[in-house]
């Protein structure tokens, strides 16, 4: 599994009749790979909910998006997992089949959200356009393999 996270000001996905937008918070870009599992969901969303990237009144980065009452806009994204070694035609083919990919996408953001922050998700398997507002700027790539945080 793999997860780009943004902390943000500002981020909002839309789609064909969907819209959804937070506030101060986390854009997540969220990958389900082939070899994802249950313990993968929910060592990440351990991690993720308790990752201390906001500032606290000493300008340190010292606080969770819980401690800053922050929400999260969880966007699906399956092009985490291509690979570009041969050719120039990326594959996909180390990513989950969609249909078992939304089922864990779902749970994954049930698991978030049973740490108390509110979780709003993009559209499953849409084209979406995504905005956001880059908060520091913080960007930070986690990955899980076998249950672990790697």
């Amino acid at each position: 599994m793999r997860v780009v996270l943004q902390k943000v000001k500002q981020a909002s996905v839309t789609a064909e009749n969907y819209f959804q937008s937070i506030d101060q918070g986390y854009c997540l870009l969220v990958g389900i790979g082939e070899q994802t599992t249950d313990e993968d969901l929910k060592v990440m969303a351990k991690k993720i909910a308790n990752t201390r990237v906001f500032e606290d009144e000493d300008g340190k980065m010292n606080l969770s998006i819980k401690d800053v009452g922050g929400k999260i806009l969880s966007i699906s994204q399956f092009t985490l997992y291509a690979n570009v070694k041969k050719g120039n035609r990326p594959s996909f083919t180390d990513a989950m089949h969609p249909d078992t990919a939304n089922k864990m996408y779902e749970t994954f953001n049930e698991y978030l959200s049973s740490y108390d922050i509110d979780v709003l998700p993009g559209v499953f398997g849409a084209s979406m356009d995504i905005a956001l507002i880059n908060d520091g700027p913080v960007t930070i790539i986690f990955e899980s393999n076998e249950g672990k945080i790697q």
